[in-house]
């Protein structure tokens, strides 16, 4: 799953990403930009294409042909 941190302070936020690239970008900008402030904000989760969904479905959808194929062939 990506993700995306947005500053709390002003209107920064970090690219699409891993939680841990997400985070170490917000660290960064907080360090160069608020110095002395803890990073806060909201954390933004990619819920309209989650990673590994369409290949779980692929792999459902092959498994499902050579079903098909198994049992016609058995005829």
């Amino acid at each position: 799953m990506a993700y995306r941190y947005r500053c709390g302070e002003c209107s920064f936020k970090t690219s699409w990403g891993t939680e841990s690239q997400g985070e170490q970008a917000q660290i960064t900008h907080y360090t160069d930009r608020h110095p002395g402030l803890c990073p806060g904000g909201t954390v933004e989760a990619n819920t309209k294409n989650p990673e590994g969904s369409i290949g779980c479905l692929g792999v459902l959808a092959v498994l499902f042909l050579l079903f098909v194929l198994a049992a016609s062939c058995n005829r």
